[in-house]
């Protein structure tokens, strides 16, 4: 699990509530099935509404990238690159073709292929950036969800607040009831301001952060790729390939390493 985001949640929905109780609210006064209904039903609604069922299809999945960092380390996939960069130098490109079903990302093996098959490199390089375009569009769709969601739900808090004013001002003759009845009414817009703030609009975020990430990845593989075609040296693509990363994260802490040589993997 992401600790970033499900912490993120906690920390904003707590925070919310003990300040809550610290100005001397009752935290009961916080829940309201129907003002709940109003505002998670009528967002979903609308987000039906807004895209096809192809799209809406993806939501779990969506939900599965934003609550479970399972991003792969850059290094890793250099190293896997600068090891098929060796083998290609030593045996030939025809002897990646054994290597490619070893892997499991589609996009990856997709490029050796095309490589291992004798296509051109401007032809692979268009087809490969041709299929980074289409991810990138799936992306953003899958990002613009949870935005979407994020700019109805205020509306629908807004709207399940009118509603119970509406209520308010039809029992006028009973003054007693009048604070808990306005007060109910606002907890609409509470709902739909918060989970805005504290879901929908941050999903979105880190959806198109995660999107950010896998593109650079991609971008990696795609140099690397056209780098292990072009028959060039694999120290030289190594120290290519990290111009990608920043900095700091060009190599790994020694603690890593460490682990690693005492679990005995050795890096091509």
């Amino acid at each position: 699990m992401d600790a970033t985001t499900i912490g993120g949640l906690v920390l904003g929905l707590l925070s919310l509530f003990v300040a809550f109780v610290m100005e001397g609210g009752s935290p009961l006064a916080l829940f309201g099935l129907s003002a709940g209904l109003i505002v998670l039903g009528g967002t979903i609604g609308a987000v039906i509404v807004s895209f096809g069922g192809r799209q809406l299809k993806s939501i779990p999945a969506l939900l599965k990238i934003a609550f479970v960092n399972k991003a792969e380390d850059p290094l890793d996939v250099i190293d896997q690159l600068v090891a098929l960069a060796t083998i290609a130098r030593r045996e030939g490109i025809l002897a990646l073709e054994d290597k490619v079903e070893s892997y499991s990302d589609e996009f990856f093996k997709n490029g050796i292929r095309l490589v291992v098959d004798g296509v051109d490199p401007e032809l692979v390089r268009g087809i490969l950036e041709n299929e980074l375009s289409a991810i990138e569009a799936r992306h953003e769709t899958g990002a613009s969800i949870f935005e979407t969601a994020g700019g109805y739900a205020p509306t629908m808090g807004i709207i399940g607040t009118v509603m119970g004013l509406i209520h308010v001002l039809g029992n006028l003759s009973n003054i007693n009831k009048l604070g808990p009845l306005i007060a109910t009414a606002f907890i609409a817009t509470l709902y739909g301001v918060g989970s805005a703030n504290l879901f929908w609009l941050p999903i979105a975020t880190k959806l198109r952060t995660r999107s950010k990430e896998e593109m650079l990845g991609r971008e990696l593989v795609l140099e690397g790729i056209l780098s292990i075609q072009a028959g060039e040296n694999p120290t030289i693509l190594g120290q290519k390939l990290r111009v990608f990363l920043a900095p700091g994260k060009r190599t790994r802490s020694s603690a890593a390493n460490i682990e690693e040589e005492g679990s005995g993997v050795v890096n091509a």
